[in-house]
């Protein structure tokens, strides 16, 4: 998992907490505060999430490659 996902779940929660804690003091400004940092907490858990998606899919071509030229080598020992 990636850090920028684990680093966005926690601004998340925290951001959760803090939202709350505005709405219940009526204090506007950490409510706005709270949600701020929980929107920023979504969007690093996406690119996190990204990231990962993008590892995994370049780990997924390797192996491909890997079978292919596994493939293509036993043809060449076929044919010789």
């Amino acid at each position: 998992m990636d850090n920028d996902r684990i680093k966005g779940k926690v601004d998340e929660v925290a951001g959760k907490v803090k939202s709350k804690v505005g709405e219940m003091t009526g204090d506007r400004k950490t409510q706005a505060e709270g949600i701020g940092q929980q929107i920023k907490g979504k969007v690093e858990n996406a690119y996190g999430k990204v990231k990962d998606e993008g590892r995994a899919a370049i780990e997924e071509a390797r192996e491909k490659k890997i079978e292919h030229d596994e493939r293509v080598e036993k043809r060449r020992d076929d044919v010789a």
